[in-house]
Formats: structure tokens, sequence, C-alpha cells
């Protein structure tokens, strides 16, 4: 049973995200150092962050989060200006929180000291040219409205009853009601109601609640940052009270808005006075059929805005990922018995229990496709972080460097997701170290001084593309073959593709860089990402023109927990290959296996296409029948036909991992449950080809 998240640990799950965003919003901020949205925005993140961390016992985040709050706030008053230098040290002190946050006892004292000291001399920097009349910004682009008596405050009403466990949860209400305070004039009055009798009362449990009417000049995202972590639990409603010239809400209007009392108990007291419209009526200015249209307008206009306050709401539940995972696991064994119930519907004559097997396949379909909706999540959560990357690369290595992205809502699954972060970062930075040219080299090619990394991705088939492309200077093919041909990857003399020759790249070891530098050059980095692509089950494609770039392509599958696949057999054995890899499947007789001589190779409408025997391959007892089937599978621009002795068909296959004693078993990438219980094994297609590319040269230099 998942146990649920303490404090601590919403709390950790809270600022990680308030990070995230901060991070978005500096570099953001980077570019437009005038925009007081982002301004804004970025001083909410600290303030909750700092708020947040006080209230959960993170003292020593909070203590230092403060120093960077008072920085933003000089730039809120318009006293600092959010210079590149005050972007650089925020992000160089949101690392610093960032092992607060993860691992305090290894945090750097001395360095959070130094970050401290350069935001105080910055505070202080801006409240002497503050003083002095100085101001980094011109009047005229200060934040309107900022002052309590600047004219643009708003007035929100507050209905707040927290849940009776938030002191146990280490929550103080009172530090909440404080910070409302400090956003401005605050009413605040106390629900009793629920208190009990006092044997009763438990010192433990919060029995109160606060109705609060709040004059402010902050927006209504400030007040949401105050409640971030109690909101879930606790009753919650704020709403803006317009503010016009006109004559306030009646007593009644406003007890019955606030629910203190029902409208027919208004109505009641009402009707012992004569109502508006009959005063009107009797009065002669105005007919009775006016009043009663003038009425139904009114009906009208309260239930259209009641729909569309129904329609613009929308709730979200956080769930932690194990409980995902063990959800995917459960969703998993269902489908397997859904399978193993439809194989025995097969030879059974009941047409009630075929009924039965039918809706259960349905509905177990319809759950495996919710479960993995839900875990999939939009490619672009990843695609964000990037930004730092390529923006501290370009400053290291005085490149200009433009990031741009496209895809950002593909989704992935998020397991495949959560592997990707360090290949694509290795990908970028080889990137810009190698592809990008300085600013010198790229105006006297007549490109434009600043370099260009594209990021993509797009769904094709039950495959995600991913792409990384940039407008440096291609991959140096006379570079990669001869440091191919010293490793012994390639002969002198060998004719090879260029997905041959590209492919080399990814071997341990190999670098073509002339000189070492702290971003690469020891050939260390892109066999990782081989490796990390091979156990997603995906496969790399490379592009490169000469002094035009480089296009790396990801190929990866929607999910790992359940994919379709091909089920095939030799003797009683059976396997299955992914479908996203399959091309076709055609016959191969005897007399064309004679006819290549044995030397493994199908001329398939004039293209000839290396084939492995699976049977000698895997050790399959038995002889092979006379016709037998070859499955193409294609892995980028490699096709390889794999024999069998009869193709069975398709296969909605759950895949199960190997134990630890056939986890290293080459040419398997794991194994499903079949419908009558037996187990078959999946094979690895990748590395299948790469056999029988080694097998194809080894027979060509024969």
């Amino acid at each position: 049973m998942t146990r649920s998240m303490n404090p601590s640990d919403t709390f950790r799950q809270e600022a990680a995200d308030l990070l995230a965003t901060l991070e978005t919003t500096l570099l953001d901020l980077e570019e437009t150092p005038d925009d007081r949205d982002l301004i804004d925005q970025a001083f909410r993140c600290l303030h909750t962050l700092k708020g947040s961390g006080a209230m959960f016992g993170w003292e020593a985040l909070a203590a230092f989060t403060h120093h960077i709050e008072t920085a933003f706030q000089k730039v809120r008053d318009g006293v600092l200006k959010a210079s590149r230098d005050l972007v650089t040290l925020t992000l160089a002190a949101l690392d610093h929180i960032q092992v607060l946050l993860e691992q305090p006892e290894q945090a750097d004292r001395v360095r959070g000291d130094a970050l401290l000291a350069a935001f105080v001399d910055l505070a202080a920097a801006a409240s002497d040219r503050s003083s002095r009349g100085k101001s980094s910004l011109p009047a005229s682009q200060r934040k309107p409205g900022h002052s309590a008596n600047s004219g643009s405050e708003r007035v929100f009403r507050i209905h707040w009853r927290p849940g009776h466990d938030v002191l146990a949860l280490g929550g103080n209400p009172l530090l909440l009601l404080d910070e409302l305070r400090s956003l401005g004039k605050c009413a605040v009055t106390p629900m009793t109601d629920q208190i009990p009798a006092l044997e009763a009362l438990d010192p433990t449990r919060c029995y109160l609640g606060w109705h609060i009417v709040l004059t402010t000049s902050a927006d209504r995202t400030a007040l949401d940052d105050v409640f971030i972590f109690v909101a879930d639990q606790s009753e919650l409603v704020i709403d803006e009270i317009p503010v016009t010239a006109e004559t306030p809400p009646r007593l009644g209007e406003i007890l019955v808005e606030r629910g203190d009392v029902q409208a027919a108990d208004v109505e009641e007291a009402l009707s012992r006075q004569q109502r508006l419209g009959t005063l009107l009526v009797q009065s002669g200015k105005v007919s009775k059929e006016r009043v009663a249209s003038a009425l139904g307008e009114q009906r009208h206009l309260h239930e259209a805005a009641k729909a569309h306050e129904s329609a613009a709401s929308s709730s979200t539940i956080r769930v932690p990922a194990e409980r995902l995972d063990s959800l995917m696991d459960q969703v998993g064994e269902l489908v397997i018995a859904q399978a193993r119930l439809q194989q025995t519907t097969v030879n059974a004559d009941n047409p009630l229990l075929k009924s039965i097997a039918e809706d259960i396949g349905r509905l177990a379909a319809e759950l495996r496709d919710t479960t993995m909706g839900v875990r999939m999540l939009p490619i672009g959560t990843l695609f964000g972080q990037f930004r730092r990357v390529v923006r501290d690369l370009s400053r290291d290595l005085s490149k200009s460097v433009e990031l741009t992205m496209a895809g950002e809502d593909t989704e992935l699954d998020k397991t495949v997701i959560e592997n990707l972060k360090d290949p694509l970062v290795h990908l970028i930075r080889n990137a810009i170290d190698h592809g990008i040219d300085t600013a010198e080299q790229r105006q006297a090619q007549g490109k434009p001084t600043a370099g260009r990394v594209h990021l993509s991705a797009v769904h094709s088939g039950a495959q995600v593309l991913i792409t990384i492309e940039d407008d440096g200077r291609g991959i140096n093919r006379v570079a990669t073959r001869t440091k191919a041909e010293e490793r012994g990857l390639i002969q002198p003399g060998q004719e090879v593709t260029d997905a041959e020759l590209f492919a080399c790249i990814f071997e341990a070891g190999f670098s073509t860089a002339a000189s070492v530098t702290n971003i690469s050059g020891r050939g260390v980095g892109m066999d990782v990402v081989k490796r990390t692509i091979d156990s997603l089950r995906g496969s790399i494609d490379v592009a490169s023109v000469a002094n035009k770039g480089t296009a790396i392509t990801l190929k990866l599958p929607l999910t790992l927990a359940i994919i379709d696949g091909l089920l095939v057999q030799m003797e009683n054995e059976r396997y299955v290959v992914p479908l996203s890899a399959v091309e076709e499947c055609v016959e191969l007789s005897r007399q064309e296996e004679e006819h290549s001589g044995g030397r493994g190779f199908l001329n398939i409408r004039g293209e000839i296409v290396a084939f492995i025997r699976l049977r000698q391959l895997l050790g399959v007892p038995g002889a092979a029948p006379d016709i037998q089937k070859v499955v193409v599978v294609a892995l980028g621009e490699s096709r390889v036909g794999l024999v069998v002795d009869q193709v069975i068909g398709q296969y909605q296959t759950v895949i199960k991992s190997l134990c630890r004693l056939h986890r290293d078993l080459e040419g398997f990438s794991g194994a499903t449950i079949l419908g009558d219980g037996s187990v078959a094994l999946i094979l690895d297609i990748p590395h299948l080809i790469k056999f029988a590319r080694e097998r194809e040269t080894a027979l060509r230099t024969v």
C-alpha cells in the first residue's frame, strides 16, 4: 500500500514546480527586462517559496530566498533594473536553492554567503540610488498601482476554513493571515461555529474558519500563492468584489452571496414590504409587462453567469508517480487475464461466456487507453529545461546561440521523458560545441552571426520523433572515417553509407575533436546516448550537410508498458517482434534460400536485404518447413529480414522485465505472457540489426 506524502514531500514537489517556473520566467525576463508581468511573476514565485519554506520549517531556504525577494521588490518598485547580471545571479541562486531543497547537508555555505552578499550589495546600491532620486528606471516605466494609494486597488472576499489536521501537518493559519495583511488592508472575522464543548476539544485540531475582506493592489495570483500549500485540504473560496462608483450591494444581497442566509429567507422578509416593481407599476412609471421582462432578463443573466463560472472552473489532483506505475502494472495484468479469458472462450461453446469476454475485453482496452493517457506528459515540460543549458553554454563558449522549439504539446510516456533528459543534454552540448561555428566563421560563410539549435517533436504512428537540429558546420566525414579506420570500425577502402559512417560517432571513446574541453571532446557521452535510446527501444538517425548543419532524430515508442507486437513461431517456441519496427512480411521458399548460396541475402523488389535465420541464431531444434516467412524490420535506413516458421498475427504485448539472471542476455528486450499462460520473449531489434550488419561486413570481406 502506497503511503501518503508527508508535508515535507509536498513542499519539495511544490518548490520544484516553483523553481522550474521561476527559471523559465527569468530566461524570458532576460530577453524582455521591462515586462512587468514577468517581474511580478518572478516576485510571486520567490515570495511563495519563502513563505511556504518558513511555514514548513525550511528556515535556511526561506532566509536565503528572502534576500532574492528583496532584490526583486526593488525591481517592482522601479529602483533596480532587471539586468542580465541580476538574472545571471538569480539563476546561480536557484541552483543553490535546489541543493538546499534536495541535499541541504551538502549545501556549500561559502557559496551561499557569497551569493547573499551579492544580492545585499545589489539591494543596497539600489536603495542608495533611490534615496538620491536616481532611479534606474524612468518614472514612466514604473509599475503603476503598486502603492497602497495608487487608485488601482481591488477588493477580495475570502472564505477560508482549514482542514482539521492543518496543525498536525505543520501548518500555521496565523502566518497565512499575517501574509494576507501584508498585501493590503484586511478585515478578518473568525468563524467559531464548529468549536466543540471544552471536554470534547482536541488541541491538535483546528476548528476555526475565517471570513476575510482584503483591499489590495495585488492580483488574484498573489492570493492563490498564499494558500498554495493548504488549498487542497481547505474549504477555500476567493471572490473579487466589483468596486464601482455605483451604490454598494444591499445587506440582503451580501448575506445571500456569502451563503449566510438562504435567498428564500430574504424573500420572505422582503415579502412583508412592497416590491420595487409593484411600487413602480402602481406609480404609473412603468408597465407591468416591462417589469416582468426586466425580471426575466435578470434571471437569464444570473444563469448565464453561473454557467460561465462552471465551465471556466477546473480541478486537478497531484498523484505520486509510484501510484501510476502500480496502476499501469495492474492494468497490464488485467490485459493478460483478458487475453487468457479470450483464449478460453475460443474453444468454448457458450455464447454467454463469449459475450462477457467481449465486454471485459472492451472495458480492459478502454481502461488501458485511459491509464496510458494519464501517464502521458507534454514533452514541452522537458524542452523548457534546455533553455538554461543553451544560455550557459553560449556564455561559456562565447557563442551566440538561439534555441527554438516546436511540437511542445506532443505527449510521451512519463518514463520515456524522465530518461530523455541526459541524452538530449549531450546532443545539445555537442551541437553547440562541435557544430555551431564562431561568429567570425559564420559571418565569413554568409550565415547570421547567431547560431540556431532547433528542438522539435512530432507523432509518427506509434512513435514520437524528436529532432535536434543545428545550422553549424556539419559532421566532418573525412575526419570521422579516418578515426573510424584507426579504431577498426571501418576497413580501409570499404564502401559505407552515411548512416553506417555516422553510426561510428556513437561508439564508446569515439571523438574527432582536436582538443579536449570541459564541455566535450573525450568521446564520452554519445555512447551513453546510444545505450539510453536502445534501452528505451528507440533508434537514432543522423543526417548532416557540410556547412549547413546536422539533424539527429530520435525515434521512440509512445510508451514502455504496453506495445503492439507481431507474434511469430518456430517449432513450439513463440516470440514477439515490436510492430513499430515491422515493414512487411514475405515468404522464403527452400529454393530461394538455396539460391542465396548460404550468404543470407534476399532480393525484395530489386533491393538486397540481409536476413537472419532465427532458428539457427536461437538454437531452436528441428527442421525448418519448406516455406518459411521473413519478417522485414527496419531501424533507420537499415533493413533486416528475420526468418521464422510462421507468423501468427498481431498481439497486444504487456512488457515484463527479464529477471536478473537473464537481464544481460543479448537479443531480447523483455518478455510477455500469452493468452494460454505461456511466456514469449520480445526480440531486441537494434541488437539483431547490429548483428546482421556485422555479419554482412564479414561476408563482404571474404
